[in-house]
Formats: structure tokens, sequence, C-alpha cells
């Protein structure tokens, strides 16, 4: 079985206004759960918008993470207040709670992405980490959100920080899924790549212009936010699941396991991987693209101001055995490195994590 979309997608400016009545007719007591502290006006614009609609609305915050912790308290506000949907507003800690939490109680789950940090508002999976942020498992749901509301007017009021983490998270799918899936003989498959590359190309052309430039009457930043937003997802969607990750995430999960004052974004920590992955195709696939690949990547990411290696992520791999904690998780039984096209072990990513952070590998 596969989860290709939401049932409906609202695009643009206003779409959140154009989406209330079609939202109205399928819910009449949503719980709207949210987060932080940022998003509280967008979350109550759309609170009084369904208060205004007689809906019975109630909301609820995300205290630590999509974790069990929270999932399951937010599960018992449902319950006890007999809501009949889930509406998530958020980044994509928000939005991956939302679709478990109404996957879990059958109802159904409308997501209201606030940034175009993740496509987490579209996709059939739901990441599900500890309180603390250290990532556990993905899951894989049975369906895409009922309804999907990328509102531009909302996107906009994000930080330009979760735009380019959207960014770097959305040129995973083309880097991983053609390293893992060129192979494979299936029509779909080889669509969704073609799609990531096309993705890819866009990205690396209107990117940085998105990421500087105004939203108004600027191409470029409605052509990246809905490819962060709305394409990424549909890659996976198509190509399924070794469409969406291999190292880059595997890293990604990996690194997340070691626990640092700030917390960084999942496109910020993608994108370290991202360079990792090309280094171990280097090493191990003798890629001869590879570094061509990781020069134009790095130029990108020094525009958007991203994390170019581990120690800007506030990790010091030689410190504390954290270069054995991530190699040790990267490589665990049923890891996403093992869709990779060759073997890959714990010393080669004690390897060329401690070549890349001492720069021995030059960048």
């Amino acid at each position: 079985m596969q989860s290709i979309s939401p049932e409906t997608i609202f695009r643009g400016n206003d779409a959140w206004e154009k989406a209330l009545p079609q939202i109205t007719k399928l819910t009449k007591s949503p719980l709207i759960l949210g987060r932080t502290i940022y998003t509280n006006d967008l979350r109550n614009k759309i609170f009084k918008d369904l208060k205004n609609q007689n809906t019975n609305v109630n909301s609820a915050d995300l205290e630590f993470d999509c974790c069990y912790e929270d999932i399951s308290r937010v599960k018992n506000i449902i319950l006890k207040n007999n809501h009949d949907s889930v509406i998530a507003a958020g980044g994509g800690k928000v939005l991956d709670s939302g679709k478990y939490i109404a996957e879990c109680l059958d109802i159904p789950c409308i997501t209201v992405p606030l940034s175009a940090s993740t496509c987490a508002g579209w996709t059939a999976l739901s990441n599900i980490y500890t309180k603390n942020g250290q990532f556990i498992k993905d899951i894989a749901l049975r369906s895409c959100p009922k309804v999907l509301v990328y509102d531009h007017k909302f996107i906009q009021t994000a930080p330009s920080r979760t735009l380019a983490s959207g960014i770097a998270d959305a040129l995973a799918k083309w880097y991983e899924s053609s390293v893992t899936s060129s192979t494979i003989d299936d029509g779909l498959v080889q669509q969704a790549i073609q799609i990531s590359r096309v993705l890819r190309d866009q990205l690396l052309i209107d990117g940085e212009k998105a990421f500087k430039g105004q939203f108004e009457n600027n191409p470029s930043w409605r052509n990246t936010v809905e490819a962060c937003g709305l394409t990424a997802g549909l890659v996976g969607g198509i190509g399924g699941e070794k469409c969406r990750t291999a190292a880059a995430h595997a890293i990604h999960n990996a690194i997340t396991q070691i626990i640092t004052p700030n917390k960084f974004l999942h496109g910020e920590i993608v994108g370290v991987g991202l360079l990792l992955q090309l280094r171990l195709e280097e090493m191990k696939n003798n890629n001869k693209l590879a570094d061509q690949s990781t020069k134009q990547l790095l130029s990108l990411m020094k525009q958007l101001n991203l994390p170019t290696t581990i120690a800007q992520l506030g990790i010091n791999v030689f410190e504390d055995n954290n270069l054995e904690k991530i190699a040790d998780f990267t490589c665990r039984d049923k890891s996403e490195i093992h869709f990779l096209p060759f073997e890959i072990n714990k010393q080669d990513i004690e390897e060329v994590i401690a070549n890349f952070e001492q720069q021995k590998i030059k960048i």
C-alpha cells in the first residue's frame, strides 16, 4: 500500500480562508495542536476563525517533542472532550504528532504548516523522538492527512532559518533517492527520482534568491517554499520508503542522540549528513562526481547560513565517545544507512566523520 498525497490541498495566499468551508464540513469539534509561543498569533487566528464558524474548538500544545509522553497526554485531552479531528499547526514535530495522534484515534488530521522547514504536512509518516529530542523511530501511517493547508501568508511569518533548513531537507530527496533506488525496476520509483532531480535543480537555482529576497512578487520564494513543503512530500509518496532516506537521514538520527544545549532544526542536521553521505560515496563507492556535488552543496549551504560540520551543531565528536555513539546508532539494525548500495560499517562512519571534522577532507 502507498499513501501518495493528502486528499485535498489548499495552497497560496489566503489558503486558510479558502479551506475553512471544507474544514467546517469535516469537523465540528476540532483540537488545534501547536507547540511554541512564536506561532501563538497564527494559532489564535485559526482558533477564532473556527470559533466564528460555531465549532467546539479547543487547543493543546506539545510540551516537549513528537514523543510518547506528549502524544499520550494529547490523546487523553481529545478523548475527554470528544474532539472529532486534529488540526496540527506548526513545524515538523507538531505535524508528525498530529498525524500520529489522529491515526491512533481514527479521526481526520488537517495539517497547517507554519514554516517551510519540512514536508511533514504532506507525508504518511511520523518520526518519534524522546522528550529530549533523540530520534527513536519512524512510523508509517495508513494515510496522508485528510486536508493540507499550505498558506503562504502563514509561511511568511516563519524565521528565514526555517526556510534554509527546509531547503537542505528537500535537497536530500535527490541525493538519497538517486543512490538508493536508481537500479530499482519500478516505473513509479524512477519517476519519483526524476521529480527529485528537478526539485534539486530548482532549489539550487532559486534557494538563495528565496532566502535573501522579499516575499512579495518573488516567484523564487513561492517556488522554493512549495518545493520544500509539497514536492518533497510527493517524492516520498510516489517513490516509497527508499525515496525518502539514506545516509543523510541515518546520520541525522544518530546526531540527535547527543544532547546539546542548543537545539538544531531537522534540515540543518540533515544538511551535514548530506555532506558526509557524499564523502562515503566517494570513499566506498568510487563516486567521481561526489566532490563536485559537495562543492556545489557547500556553496549554497554557506549562502543559507547552514551548518556544514558536526562541530557547528555544537558537538565535539572527539569527546565523550561521541564519535563511537554516532557510528553505533548510524549502523544499527534497520538503519537507513543500509539502503545504500554498498556495505557500510561503524569503522567507515568513524573514519569519514573524523577526517571530515578535522578537515583532512578538503571542502
